[in-house]
C-alpha cells in the first residue's frame, strides 16, 4: 500500500491505520470515532485526503470537450466555481463521481483515490484533444463550524469564498466544499507545504484531526453517496438518486440535451422511472444495519439491500441508504434483516442531519 505524505504525522499523533483506495489511511486517533465525529460537527475537523485524484485538464475548445464526457454545461459557469458531476459509460452506469473547478483555460477535477488510474483513462478516450496532468500536491479538508474562524486567521480571503467558490493564494488552492454537511474547505497544496499548514491548523485548539472513520459516519448523516459502496459501474445516475447532478440544459427539454456518455439511458430513466432507488432509512433501534443487509417485506419478500449503514452518532439513531424496489409502498412495513433477525426500519429524507453549507 501507499502512504499518505503526512503518514509520519498521524502516526506520531496515535493513528490507527488501515487500507483504503490503495493507502495506509488513518482510521482514528487516540480518542476514537464518535468523539471526532462529534468535534467535528462542534468546531472543526481536519482530515488528510491526499490520497484523492487531483488533475489538471487544459487543451483546445476545453469545455466543449468535456461535455462530451460529463453532465456539466460550462456555459454561464463562472471563474472559480465548483460543481458536483459524474462520469457514466455507455450503459448509463456511474464510473465514478468527481469535482469539476473552472479555472481560467484550466478545469481542475478531484476524484475518487482507486479510480484516479481509470478515470483518466475514460476521459481521454472521450476527450483525446485533452491533456489530462496527475497532480502530486496533498490535499487536506477542514470541516465543521469553526473552520472558517480557523483557517480565516491563516489566509483571511477564505472568510468572503461562498459555498462550491473556489480562489488561489499563497496557500494553494482553496475550495469552500467537504464531504460533511459541515461548513468547510478543501486545501490542495504541494508537498512541500503540506505538513507546516497541517501543523499550524491542529495548533489551533479548535481542531482535531479526524480519520476516516468518522468521515464515513459523517458523510453518511449528510445523505452523501461513498463510490463503490453506494454507487458502481453498475447503478445509473437515475437509480442512485443523482440526477440533480446533470445540467438543466442537458435534461428533456433542455437547450442541449444529452450529449455525454450514458446519456441515452440518463434520458430513458429519467421519463421512465427505474425498477429500484437509493432512499434513506431510519431504524426504531439504536443498532447498525451494515452495508450488504438485506431489505424484505411483511411477506419475507426482498425488496433492496442496504449499501451504506451506521448508528448515527449525533441522533443515536440507526441511519442507512439503501435501494429499495420502487414498487414498494412508501408506508408499508419495511424490514431489515440482520443476523438473521428482522429489525423494522422506515423511510427518511435525507439529509439524516441538517446541511449547514455556507451558501452566500
Amino acid at each position: 500500500m501507499s502512504r499518505l505524505p503526512l503518514h509520519g504525522l498521524h502516526a506520531a499523533q496515535g493513528a490507527r491505520f488501515g487500507p483504503f483506495a490503495g493507502f495506509e489511511m488513518p482510521l482514528h486517533y487516540r480518542d476514537g470515532l464518535r468523539v471526532e465525529h462529534l468535534h467535528t460537527r462542534a468546531a472543526a475537523g481536519l482530515f488528510d485526503v491526499s490520497h484523492m485524484g487531483q488533475i489538471r485538464v487544459h487543451g483546445p475548445r476545453l469545455h466543449a470537450a468535456l461535455e462530451r464526457a460529463l453532465p456539466l454545461d460550462f456555459e454561464g459557469w463562472p471563474d472559480g466555481e465548483q460543481r458536483y458531476s459524474l462520469i457514466a459509460n455507455e450503459r448509463g452506469g456511474i464510473e465514478d463521481d468527481l469535482m469539476a473547478t473552472r479555472l481560467g483555460d484550466e478545469v481542475r477535477i478531484v476524484v475518487n483515490a482507486s479510480q484516479t488510474a481509470k478515470d483518466i483513462g475514460l476521459l481521454r478516450a472521450l476527450c483525446p484533444e485533452l491533456s489530462f496532468e496527475l497532480l502530486d500536491d496533498g490535499l487536506l479538508a477542514l470541516q465543521g463550524p469553526a473552520a472558517e474562524r480557523v483557517l480565516a486567521a491563516i489566509e483571511p480571503g477564505a472568510s468572503r469564498l461562498g459555498f462550491m467558490r473556489t480562489m488561489k493564494c499563497s496557500l494553494g488552492l482553496i475550495s469552500r466544499c467537504g464531504y460533511t454537511g459541515e461548513d468547510g474547505f478543501e486545501i490542495s497544496v504541494s508537498r512541500d507545504k503540506l505538513e507546516p499548514l497541517a501543523r499550524r491548523l491542529i495548533a489551533n485548539p479548535a481542531v482535531r484531526l479526524v480519520g476516516l472513520g468518522a468521515r464515513d459516519t459523517l458523510r453518511l448523516e449528510a445523505g452523501l453517496h461513498l463510490y463503490g459502496q453506494d454507487m458502481d459501474s453498475t447503478t445509473t445516475m437515475v437509480e442512485a438518486a443523482l440526477g440533480w447532478a446533470v445540467a438543466r440544459s442537458r435534461r428533456a427539454g433542455g437547450t442541449k440535451p444529452g450529449g455525454f456518455c450514458g446519456a441515452e439511458v440518463y434520458l430513458h430513466e429519467a421519463a421512465t422511472g427505474t425498477a429500484r432507488k437509493l432512499v434513506g432509512l431510519v431504524g426504531e433501534e439504536p443498532v447498525p444495519v451494515r452495508h450488504g443487509a438485506v431489505l424484505v417485506d411483511a411477506f419475507e419478500r426482498e425488496v433492496g439491500h442496504v449499501t451504506s449503514g451506521t448508528v448515527s452518532p449525533s441522533t443515536e439513531k440507526a441511519v442507512m441508504l439503501a435501494y429499495l424496489s420502487t414498487g414498494h409502498p412508501a408506508d408499508a412495513p419495511l424490514f431489515a434483516v440482520v443476523r438473521g433477525k428482522r429489525r423494522s426500519v422506515q423511510r427518511a429524507c435525507l439529509p439524516f442531519v441538517p446541511k449547514r453549507y455556507k451558501r452566500s
